[in-house]
């Protein structure tokens, strides 16, 4: 007999995303984290309190200079967290989106309104495509994608890149010309779009 392996977990996950609009045209687009799963593991009356509070910098100056989100009283700590709603110049909605997926919320949710705005993308391809992040450390590819297929070339134009599982957990809604909608969710994720 061969011994057993440790099995490999996912990393837990502690932040989700929402996507809504009633009968009556309300719209909500919400992101929701705990950071962690199961936050700060503490209870109050039955809710799970986070840890977002390590989202700031615990070295408060780098060089002798303070680090901007360092630790400081009245502060709050960076976020990432981008739910959006996107207007057309009638002010009638266009798309309604956001993700989970810590510091790469901002760079998920700007290439699919890129992808919806400007390429004019159905919103279930859009969601699907590969992942492309720049978190200042360079440009970081999905792994098992056609994403790494750019590795070459932007490394040749001196770019630092990183190819890694990226796990976006975005939903959607986008209105077509005659206001009716189209909802999809990331498939990384368990997400779904209902409706009638």
């Amino acid at each position: 007999m061969l011994p057993a392996k440790e099995p490999v977990y996912p990393k837990p996950l502690g932040t989700s995303h929402f996507t809504l609009v009633d009968v009556r045209g309300n719209i909500v687009s919400m992101t929701d984290s705990v950071e962690d799963a199961f936050g700060s593991r503490m209870y109050v009356d039955g809710f799970m309190l986070n840890n977002q509070l390590t989202d700031f910098s615990f070295v408060p100056e780098v060089d002798g200079k303070p680090v901007a989100n360092r630790v400081e009283g009245g502060k709050r700590p960076r976020s990432t967290m981008t739910p959006v709603i996107v207007f057309q110049p009638s002010g009638k909605p266009l798309m309604i989106t956001g993700s989970a997926g810590g510091s790469g919320i901002m760079g998920y949710v700007l290439q699919r309104i890129i992808a919806v705005v400007d390429w004019k993308q159905d919103i279930k391809s859009a969601l699907a495509a590969p992942n492309i992040v720049s978190r200042g450390r360079g440009i970081e590819l999905e792994a098992e994608t056609l994403a790494p297929a750019m590795s070459e070339p932007l490394q040749n134009f001196g770019h630092p890149v990183k190819i890694t599982p990226l796990n976006s957990g975005l939903t959607a809604i986008v209105y077509d010309a005659q206001g009716r909608m189209t909802g999809a969710a990331d498939p990384r994720r368990e997400g779904t779009a209902i409706g009638e």
